[in-house]
C-alpha cells in the first residue's frame, strides 16, 4: 500500500483565485493512501520544496502528487526534491490545476470539482508507478550547423572557441547567405560585406571548424550525443586542392548567359561560376545543367585554360558519414513567391521588384555595379514608390498571417539610402503599420521621415498598372484623409514576406523536429527554452526557428552554441526511462511498432522464450531506450497489446479513467 502526500499550491492567484485550493487538499486527504495533504502558496518555491522534503522524511511517503502548474514547467523541480528525500523521483506526479484547470475556468466551483477529480486522477496514478532508473548514454564531442548563414557561422564559431569540432554544411556553392547579398545593414548602415567577410574567412580559417558547401543532409540517425549523419557532398567538378582561384575558366566559358541565384536573376553567370567575390570558399563550381559539356559532351574550354588542372569532368558526389553530439538548425528563410500577387505587376514589369532585388541593384557588386536604374530601359527612376507587407499580415491564404518584423526597417534603409545618394528622386511609402522593436529603430525611421523627406502614407495599395509608355501607375487609398491615390513611379520595390527555407520541412523530418504551420522550426519552450527543440540534442539558431533581424539572428546564434556547449562538456548523458517496453509473451514479432516509430528506436531480436513451461525462439521487439523518446505511438498501434510504456502503462492509465469517471 502507498503512503502518499498532495501539495496543493496557490501559485499567488493563478491557482488560487479560481480554485478553492485548501477544498481540493481536504478531499484529496479522503482519497485511499493519502497520509498526508497540504496547501501552500507557492510550492515550487524553496520554502514550498523544503515542506515536501520533510513530509517524505517525516511521513516516510512512497509516492507524491503535487497540484499545481504544467508538468512541463516544474516536474523537473519536484523530482529533484523529492530525490533530494530519498524517494525515486519517479514516484511523483503533477496534477496540472493552472493550464488545465483555473486558467480555463471562471465559476470557482466548477473549477474546484475540476481540481478535485484531477488530482484525483494522480493519486490513481501513483498507486501504480513504480521507481525507474535512467540509464546512460556516451556524448560525441562534435556538433554539426546545418546552415552557413549568418547564424550557422556564429554559431559554429562560439562552439569551436570553446574547443569543440564543428561541421557546418552549405547546400550552396559558398557560406554567407543572405547576408551576403545585402548591401547595408540598419540601423548603422554599415556595409554588410564588411562586417560578415572577416566572420566568413574566421570560420574558414578555424581549427576546429569544417566547412561543407554544395553540400546536403542526406541521412540522420541516432540519439542526443549520439547522431549519426550521412552528408551528400555534391560534385563540383572542381578539385578543391587544386584549384587556385584564379577565375580564368569563368572568363573563358563560352555558356554565360545563365541567371545569377546570386543576384536573384537579375545577371547572368557563367556555367563555371563563383557565387560572388568574397565567397569562402573560392573555388567555382560547374552548373551541369547549363554546361555544353554535361550536355552534349563538347566544348571543354574550362580545363583547357585550367593551368593548375582542377577541372574535373568525372568528379561524383561523395557520401560522408560522421557522428556527432548535437545538431544545430540554421537553415534561414527566403522570399516568399509572388507569382500570386500579380495585382502589383510584379511578372508584367521588370521595373516592379523585390527589396532583395533592389538590394542586388544597389549593391557595387549586383548586375548595374551599384547605379539604381530601371531594369527596363537603364534609366535613373524619378519616382519610386515602396508596397509594404506584400504577403505578410495576410488574412487569405495567399500569404503569411504573421509579420515578417524586417520589412520596415529595411524599407526605411533603402528609402534613405537612395534619398541620400539621389536626392532628386521622390520616396513614397506605403504602409499598414510601422513596426519599429529594436534597439534605435524608432529614432531610425524617424530620420528617413524628417531628415530625409520620405513620403509616409498610411494606406493600401490595391493595383499597379503598366502603362504604355513602360511607366507605372500605383492605385491605392489613404487611410487618414480617406482619399484613394493615383500616383505615375517609375520603380515600384515590393517589402515581400519572408518564409522558412524550402528545405526546412525536409530537415525537419530527418531531425524529428518539430515545424508549425508556417514550416518554422517549433522551440521547445517559447519563454524558457527558445533555442532547443523538443527533440533532445536539435538546437535552433536564426530565422528557421521565426522572423528576426541580424543582431537578434546572432543572439540567438550565441545562445544556440551556449546550450551545445553545455551539451557536449558532458561525459555522459542521462536518459528518460518512460520509454516503451515489450511483453515478451505477447510479442508476436508484427513490426507494426517499428513501422510507426518516430525515433527509428524499435528494432526485432530473436529470442529464447518460456511461455507457459514450453520453450521457443520468437521475433520479439527491442527498444533502445537512448532512442525511445516515450511518445507512445507503439503502444497504440501494437494490435497484440505487448508494447508498453514504463511510466505510463495501460494499467495506470485506466486508473485515471476510472478515476476521474467515479
Amino acid at each position: 500500500m502507498q503512503r502518499i502526500g498532495v501539495f496543493v499550491c496557490h501559485c499567488g492567484t493563478n491557482i488560487a483565485g479560481t480554485v478553492d485550493v485548501k477544498k481540493v487538499a481536504e478531499m484529496a486527504a479522503k482519497e485511499t493512501g493519502v497520509v498526508h495533504a497540504e496547501d501552500y502558496q507557492y510550492m515550487c518555491s524553496e520554502a514550498g520544496q523544503s515542506k515536501i522534503i520533510a513530509a517524505i522524511r517525516e511521513k516516510g511517503l512512497t509516492g507524491v502528487v503535487v497540484c499545481s502548474c504544467s508538468p512541463r514547467m516544474h516536474e523537473t523541480t519536484f523530482r529533484k526534491a523529492a530525490e533530494k528525500a530519498g524517494l525515486n523521483p519517479y514516484m511523483v506526479e503533477i496534477a496540472n490545476i493552472r493550464e488545465h484547470c483555473s486558467w480555463i475556468h471562471k465559476d470557482m466551483q466548477e473549477a474546484t470539482e475540476k481540481a478535485v477529480i484531477l488530482a484525483r486522477a494522480a493519486i490513481a496514478k501513483v498507486h501504480l508507478n513504480t521507481p525507474l532508473k535512467p540509464g546512460e548514454s556516451r556524448v560525441t564531442k562534435r556538433a554539426l550547423v546545418i546552415g552557413g548563414g549568418i547564424a550557422g557561422i556564429q554559431t559554429a564559431l562560439d562552439i569551436a572557441d570553446a574547443g569543440y569540432k564543428v561541421d557546418i554544411v552549405e547546400k550552396t556553392p559558398s557560406i554567407g547567405g543572405r547576408m551576403s547579398q545585402l548591401d547595408k545593414t540598419f540601423p548603422t548602415l554599415d556595409c554588410s560585406a564588411c562586417i560578415l567577410t572577416p566572420k566568413m574567412v574566421e570560420a574558414a580559417s578555424h581549427e576546429n571548424i569544417t566547412i561543407y558547401t554544395y553540400s546536403e543532409i542526406e541521412k540522420v540517425a541516432g540519439f542526443v550525443g549520439d547522431f549519426t549523419v550521412d552528408i551528400r557532398k555534391k560534385a563540383r567538378s572542381v578539385d578543391m586542392e587544386k584549384c587556385t582561384g584564379c577565375g580564368v575558366c569563368s572568363e573563358k566559358c563560352p555558356s554565360k548567359k545563365n541567371p545569377s541565384e546570386f543576384n536573384r536573376g537579375l545577371g547572368n553567370r557563367s556555367a563555371i561560376y563563383i557565387p560572388f567575390a568574397q565567397a569562402i570558399p573560392n573555388v567555382p563550381v560547374i552548373d551541369r545543367e547549363h554546361c555544353t559539356k554535361f550536355k552534349t559532351g563538347k566544348c571543354g574550354v574550362c580545363a583547357k585554360v585550367c593551368q593548375a588542372g582542377a577541372v574535373d569532368y568525372d568528379q561524383q558526389d561523395e557520401i560522408i558519414t560522421q557522428n556527432y553530439g548535437a545538431i544545430v538548425a540554421a537553415t534561414g528563410f527566403d522570399m516568399i513567391g509572388l507569382d500570386k500577387y500579380d495585382e502589383y505587376a510584379y511578372s508584367q514589369s521588370k521595373d516592379v521588384i523585390t527589396s532583395l532585388e533592389l538590394e542586388r541593384i544597389m549593391n557595387a557588386a549586383g548586375p548595374t555595379g551599384g547605379h539604381l536604374e530601371r531594369l527596363s530601359d537603364g534609366r535613373a527612376p524619378k519616382n519610386i514608390v515602396f508596397v509594404q507587407c506584400v504577403g505578410s499580415r495576410c488574412s487569405d491564404a495567399r500569404g503569411k498571417s504573421y509579420c515578417s518584423k524586417i520589412c520596415c526597417m529595411y524599407t526605411a534603409k533603402h528609402a534613405m539610402l537612395i534619398r541620400d545618394k539621389y536626392p532628386d528622386t521622390n520616396v513614397t511609402v506605403f504602409y499598414i503599420d510601422v513596426r519599429t522593436p529594436g534597439k534605435n529603430f524608432d529614432e531610425f525611421y524617424r530620420r528617413a521621415v524628417e531628415d530625409y523627406g520620405v513620403n509616409y502614407i498610411k494606406g493600401q495599395v490595391g493595383k499597379v498598372f503598366l502603362q504604355p509608355d513602360g511607366t507605372l501607375l500605383v492605385q491605392a487609398s489613404d487611410l487618414l484623409d480617406n482619399r484613394q491615390i493615383r500616383m505615375e513611379a517609375d520603380m515600384v520595390v515590393l517589402a515581400a514576406a519572408i518564409e522558412p527555407n524550402p528545405d526546412a520541412r525536409r530537415i525537419a523530418t530527418m531531425l524529428t523536429a518539430s515545424i508549425d504551420t508556417n514550416n518554422f522550426l517549433t522551440e521547445a519552450h517559447a519563454k524558457l527554452r527558445p533555442v532547443e527543440s523538443p527533440t533532445a540534442g536539435i538546437f535552433l539558431s536564426g530565422v528557421c526557428q521565426g522572423s528576426k533581424d541580424i543582431p537578434e539572428t546572432v543572439a540567438q546564434a550565441g545562445a544556440a552554441a551556449v546550450k551545445v556547449i553545455g551539451l557536449l562538456a558532458k561525459e555522459k548523458l542521462t536518459t528518460n526511462p518512460c520509454t516503451a517496453k515489450a511483453d515478451e509473451l505477447l510479442c508476436n514479432g508484427c513490426s507494426q511498432c517499428a513501422n510507426v516509430c518516430p525515433y527509428g528506436a524499435i528494432s526485432y531480436e530473436e529470442k529464447q522464450v518460456n511461455d507457459h513451461g514450453i520453450r521457443e525462439t520468437r521475433r520479439i521487439a527491442a527498444v533502445n531506450n537512448a532512442l525511445c523518446q516515450g511518445c507512445g505511438a507503439c503502444t497504440v498501434t501494437c494490435p497484440s497489446g505487448a508494447m508498453d510504456l514504463q511510466g505510463f502503462s495501460n494499467r495506470q492509465m485506466i486508473s485515471e479513467v476510472d478515476a476521474i469517471c467515479r
